[in-house]
This record gives structure tokens, sequence and C-alpha cells, in this order.
């Protein structure tokens, strides 16, 4: 049986504890997911997604835990197992993201629909406006698709410019539940752009982010399979070690013909 190579060895080492560092810290996440949505309406539909997650970083877990056994004793079923299992998890999360690729356009449309159905934004509920204040304060906007237009007149202060805004502002309508209290009727000026489009923004921004992380982590995921294989190979190599043969000519060696030379000498 062969000899794995050292370098090799320690190279599948650090990758395998790196994948079971982070396939613990992804338990821990979605452990905590779970658990901050479990009251939540919409949890029943998360399920299947948060049982993938739980499947995956624990079956992740014991596999890299099971590769670096493997690798240190230099057991081929270790190294046979975590290739196939490796194999499978790598092969299952490449056709789930490559299914979440064209999902994300469709999030963006859902979002859209879903806050739409809020407009005209001054009969939402209390729920929803304290939401979409806080929308307005954070990404700096006002409305939804229309700007202040979506409150009609009834602008919240959520809407006005900070003093120091960075980004574009307009009067607001004289016309404004702003101007109400105004004493010396003073221009207020209200965030310009709508908030709609910057939020799905940063939805389709958060996709492609997780998309990415989960596409380096299939790939990490393939490539200790190929190191396994790569060592399973070594282990199953054969060298081919030359017989010793014994011949009675070579009893005596050249010990003889040196010694005879040099008493003659």
């Amino acid at each position: 049986m062969g000899k794995v190579n050292a370098c090799l060895k320690r190279g599948y080492i650090v990758v395998a504890s790196l994948i079971g560092t982070i396939s613990a810290l992804l338990l821990a996440a979605t452990l905590f997911g779970h658990g901050y949505l479990h009251e939540a309406e919409e949890v029943d539909e998360m399920l299947p997604g948060i049982g993938l997650l739980y499947a995956v970083c624990i079956l992740t877990l014991l596999l890299s835990i099971i590769g670096v056994y493997g690798a240190s004793k230099e057991k081929q079923w270790a190294l046979i197992v975590v290739i196939v299992g490796m194999s499978l998890v790598s092969l299952t999360m490449f056709v789930e993201v490559t299914r979440a690729i064209p999902a994300q356009h469709e999030t963006g449309e859902e979002v859209r629909r879903e806050y739409q159905s809020l407009v005209p934004l001054s009969d939402a509920s209390e729920p929803d406006k304290v939401g979409l204040y806080n929308l307005q304060i954070n990404l700096k906007c006002c409305g939804l698709e229309q700007g202040h237009q979506d409150w009609d007149n009834d602008i919240p202060e959520s809407c006005i410019c900070t003093e120091h805004a960075t980004v574009p502002c307009v009067e607001a309508p004289k016309n404004s539940s702003l101007y109400v209290d105004s004493i010396d009727n003073e221009p207020i000026m209200i965030y310009k752009e709508p908030c709609l489009p910057i939020f799905i923004g940063h939805v389709h921004m958060a996709i492609t982010i997780i998309i990415g992380i989960l596409f380096g982590l299939t790939l990490m995921w393939a490539l200790s399979a190929g190191l396994c294989a790569v060592m399973l190979y070594q282990l199953r190599r054969k060298f081919d070690v030359p017989p010793v043969v014994y011949s009675p000519e070579a009893k005596a060696g050249n010990y003889t013909t040196l010694t005879e030379s040099a008493e003659n000498a």
C-alpha cells in the first residue's frame, strides 16, 4: 500500500477544518434563525429551506470530521465516505444554486406586489406605516414608486431630508400635512427618490451575495472530495519491488579480488 503525500494531507486537513468550522457556524445561525422565526406566519413556507440547511450543515460537519480522521490515520473507508458524501452534497447545492438564480427576479416582483398593495400609503395600517417610516429613514427615500405622491397629502416626518443629506431632496407640497404646524412657512425639504426601487436593489444584492457564498461553499466541498480522491489513489498505489535473488557467485564478492590485488602489490 502506498503512502499519502505529507503536503497533500496537511492541505486537506486545513480545507476540512475550514469546512467544519463554517458548517458549525451555519448550523448555529440556522438554529437561531429558526427560533427567531418560530412565531412568524411565513415560517411554514420556509420549513423546506430550513430543513435543507439543517441537513447540509450537519452532513458536511460530520463528513469533515470523518475526513480529518481518514487523512490522519490514512483510512481508505473514511476517504471513500467523504468522496461520496461531499460529491452528493456539492451536486445538490449546485442544483439549488442554479435554481435560485432565476428566482432572484421573481423575489423582486413579489416584493413589489406586496408593497404596491399598500398604496395609498395614508390608508395603510399602523404596523405597515411604522415599517414604512423605518424604511424611509434607513434608505433616505419617500413613498414607494411615485415618491411623496404615494402618501397623498399626509406626508410623514420620516420623509423630511436631514440637515446633511447627500441624496436629492425636493420641496414638499404646501398643502401637505408637514406644513400644519409650520409658523414661518419656510420650505420643507423631503427626499425625492422613492423607496421601492432602492429596497428591491438591496434585496437583489443580498440574494446575489448569498448565491455567491453558496457557490463558493459548493466549490470548497467539491475540492475536499477531489483531495480525498487523490489521497485514496496514493494509498492504493502498488510499488514494484524487484525480487532479491541469491547468487553463489556473489558470495565472495569483489572484496576478494581487491584483497588479492593488494597482496600481489
